[in-house]
């Protein structure tokens, strides 16, 4: 039951349930399923801010160090060049983008965009000039 999301309208009818003294705080408890100090927490956040929703979340996982422009660079330097090796791809980032990451990060990065090496090594065999005349012929 822990790190589940609970509905806004959920935590509002608890709040006004237990405002209005029409239930005890355990029959709240029981039917909105969720702690008492959750329950506290959504309380207090309601006193001190007249709403449910923290106005400062915090964030979860780390900060992204590659952003999308820094993303579409590295994909064009790689579908312009298929020789690249990733810390050619490194040096690069660095000295254009002005952005320092391990050569891990653009790996993980291209990955993501969907680069691997099946489709690489098909681009490359597409822009080989004398299989791309064979296909041809």
């Amino acid at each position: 039951m822990p790190n589940r999301r609970i509905s806004r309208d959920v935590k509002i009818a608890a709040i006004r349930l237990h405002g209005c003294d029409l239930l005890r705080l355990s029959n709240i408890l029981d039917c909105c399923a969720f702690f008492e100090c959750t329950f506290y927490r959504i309380l207090k956040l309601w006193r001190e801010t007249g709403d449910i929703v923290n106005p400062n979340p915090s964030l979860c996982g780390q900060p992204r160090l590659l952003d999308h422009e820094d993303v579409n660079y590295i994909c064009s330097l790689v579908r312009a060049n298929l020789e690249y090796f990733l810390d050619e791809l490194l040096s690069l980032v660095n000295n254009n983008c002005f952005t320092s990451v391990h050569f891990s990060t653009i790996f993980k990065e291209l990955e993501q965009a969907g680069m691997s090496w099946k489709k690489l090594s098909h681009v490359a065999t597409e822009k080989n000039e004398g299989l791309h005349a064979d296909f041809m012929a």
